[in-house]
């Protein structure tokens, strides 16, 4: 999936080895850990102009692959994590259902260059319009900003993986997502 602005150009493919390369160091270790936790292999490319254009488009992009995905698929649509990494202790829930939500509920006390979370607000709302779905985040402890935001990827690796793996069923009462 490519997204092309006049601000960005970002390619993610899933399934590909390509390696992660956003030129952000801090978001490329993240993304590392997301797609570990997810259990997918990944070749990201991207040219951007601001950070913030960097990690909003990336999710779009993100979640418009994932999207693609699982068309036409049963999925087991819910799916979370609580996600313990030293001080931090982070709570990620996923419903994959055609509702596009985030709630973010994170702050840590202690500030990490490159740790930023108005950029992981603009990761999750962005990830969830385009995968339409609620994602929940919720720091139960942590002071350190690098150790919160990484636990917080790694909860939505695998909150992903669980909520995007094949289900026997349609998880709806409705009949339809």
């Amino acid at each position: 999936m490519r997204r092309k602005t006049k601000e960005t150009d970002i390619t993610v493919e899933l399934g590909s080895e390509g390696g992660i390369k956003t030129g952000d160091r801090v978001f490329d270790h993240l993304l590392t850990a997301l797609f570990f936790y997810m259990q997918q292999n990944v070749s990201i490319k991207a040219n951007y102009d601001l950070r913030h254009h960097l990690w909003e488009d990336l999710a779009i992009t993100l979640g418009e692959e994932l999207r693609e995905k699982i068309k036409g698929k049963k999925i087991a649509r819910f799916g979370n994590a609580i996600m313990p990494m030293d001080d931090a202790l982070v709570l990620v829930a996923v419903d994959i259902s055609g509702r596009a939500y985030a709630s973010v509920e994170l702050a840590p006390e202690e500030s990490e260059e490159g740790f930023e979370l108005t950029l992981v607000r603009e990761f999750l709302w962005a990830l969830a319009r385009s995968l339409n779905a609620t994602i929940h985040v919720k720091q139960l402890s942590g002071v350190n900003a690098h150790h919160v935001i990484e636990a917080v990827f790694k909860g939505l690796g695998v909150a992903l993986r669980l909520a995007l793996s094949e289900s026997e069923r349609l998880e709806s009462t409705k009949g339809v997502l």
